[in-house]
């Protein structure tokens, strides 16, 4: 059975991605970081019973911090954190978003120092090789102390509370877990804390956001190449020689795939033209799409590093002699990951607004001479053609611009003014997931026209080929939108075209 080990240290981007969304994928512990589970756990015994004064084991939490809990009481602690903090609200996260979530909190709590039993992990892990998912609301975490009441709304599954999701269906997690052959567990000292304390959702939406981010960019260059070829554009922008003149990240990267996408096309215009020039939109692709994938994979770059990274508070360093230190801090914090989301929202929205613009001169009243009538419509007035393609993507643009409003921003003190600065990663997340959808569907629709344009080309000179890269774009759009004689009904082809579009079957061209 195909499966994947967990030690805290090696977890990848792609590693999330199989697991997410791909159930039948199962999960364990390697050998040398249950070692240091155990370790961790046995140091978290000892604290107790020597009474040592250790937050969140025998304190309580955020502005109890200095309230001590009899030791009779650490454990009731552990499950009191989880039925408070359990408040959020909203729509349930998507199964592969809390799949990750999931994989993401026991990767963080292999790495050995946060003092929760090996037992206790594993049953989390049985969860999600079962998977059995827990319900968690998408709203409630403010980004510190990392994702409070998503990861207790995950928690709270194992003990026998709130709800689970089985084979698409909500029902009472003490039922969902009976249907498995499971049975809820009880916490020990730190285990409540442990799971709840950290970035595991803003890091799993991290993951995903930049997965997509990366095959909408690439789909993003064929649209473009695809439009330019409509617009009989030129080639001369993206001559190798003008971007190593200038090294920015990406920017030579991005002309050399229109050069593939667009290599033996007939469709623009010759070197000798004396239009010398294309409207920004399409000149500066390189540019402008250089700089944006400069921007996912910084964002990349921070996922990656948060995957192995230890982020809830207390933690534990243990010495060979059965020394224990445990220093309060702030890895949950997650400004890192805001900031990263923020500009990913940020940059996306920009890609969404130079698609628009590229629509909006696809279906201009005056195309260029001889390659397709006013708003791809054959008999304009009675038809209204592609007009109304262009207001959808221009909506999702300007809904784009108030979602990429900078959620980091934007921090609400909480806890008695004891957690006085919080990230707000959550949002900036689901801005991000907003945006993505959005820029989706905008590239979607430069891809349905552009087709559209080509082909009356193409209808007027068939001997024309297009290029490469293009001509497989132009045949995958063309698996599922027709080419429009008249107007029609135009939504089921772009809801169509929109699914292929977020599967990425326009990302692996050429």
């Amino acid at each position: 059975m195909d499966s994947l080990e967990l030690d805290g240290c090696s977890l990848t981007i792609e590693d999330v991605l199989q697991v997410a969304f791909n159930p039948a994928k199962q999960v364990a512990i390697k050998p040398e970081a249950q070692a240091r589970i155990r370790n961790s756990a046995q140091a978290v015994a000892r604290i107790v019973a020597e009474g040592r004064v250790a937050y969140g084991i025998t304190t309580g939490f955020g502005a109890f911090k200095d309230r001590l809990i009899n030791a009779e009481d650490v454990e009731l602690l552990q499950e009191n954190i989880i039925l408070s903090h359990a408040v959020g609200v909203g729509e349930p996260l998507s199964a592969p978003l809390t799949r990750a979530m999931m994989l993401i909190r026991a990767n963080t709590l292999a790495k050995g120092h946060s003092g929760i039993r090996l037992e206790a992990l594993q049953a989390l892990l049985t969860l999600l090789n079962c998977n059995i998912l827990p319900v968690i609301p998408r709203q409630g975490s403010l980004g510190a102390s990392g994702d409070l009441a998503p990861l207790a709304h995950m928690a709270l599954a194992l003990l026998g509370g709130g709800q689970v999701w089985v084979e698409g269906k909500q029902v009472p997690a003490a039922e969902g877990l009976k249907s498995a052959g499971l049975t809820p567990i009880h916490f020990t000292a730190k285990e409540g804390l442990a799971l709840t304390n950290g970035t595991s959702l803003m890091t799993a939406l991290g993951v995903l956001a930049v997965a997509d981010a990366e095959a909408l960019l690439s789909t993003a260059n064929a649209a473009a190449a695809l439009s330019l070829e409509a617009q009989n554009g030129t080639l001369r922008a993206f001559d190798e020689r003008i971007h190593q003149l200038r090294p920015q990240p990406f920017q030579a990267e991005t002309a050399a795939e229109m050069r593939r996408l667009l290599l033996g096309s007939q469709l623009t215009r010759p070197d000798n033209s004396p239009n010398v020039q294309d409207a920004y939109t399409l000149r500066c692709i390189p540019q402008v799409h250089g700089a944006i994938h400069h921007a996912i994979d910084y964002a990349k770059s921070v996922v990656i590093s948060e995957l192995n990274a230890v982020t809830d508070n207390p933690l534990l360093f243990c010495s060979g002699d059965e020394e224990v230190e445990i220093i309060s801090g702030g890895n949950f914090h997650g400004e890192p990951l805001a900031l990263a989301l923020d500009f990913l929202a940020i940059a996306l929205s920009d890609l969404g607004n130079i698609s628009e613009r590229r629509i909006a001169k696809l279906v201009d009243s005056e195309p260029p001479a001889h390659t397709y009538p006013p708003f791809l419509a054959r008999h304009g007035g009675l038809n209204s053609g592609f007009m109304l393609l262009q207001y959808t993507a221009a909506a999702l643009a300007s809904d784009n611009k108030t979602l990429a409003h900078p959620a980091s921003l934007d921090s609400i003190p909480s806890s008695g003014n004891v957690e006085d600065h919080v990230s707000m990663g959550p949002n900036a997340g689901l801005h991000c997931q907003a945006v993505l959808a959005n820029v989706t569907t905008i590239i979607a629709i430069e891809l349905m026209c552009a087709a559209q344009a080509v082909e009356f080309r193409l209808r007027s000179d068939p001997q024309l080929n297009l290029g490469a890269g293009t001509q497989q774009a132009f045949e995958r759009v063309r698996s599922v939108v027709p080419f429009f004689e008249k107007d029609d009904f135009y939504q089921p082809a772009l809801l169509a075209l929109i699914q292929k579009v977020s599967e990425g079957d326009f990302a692996r061209l050429v």
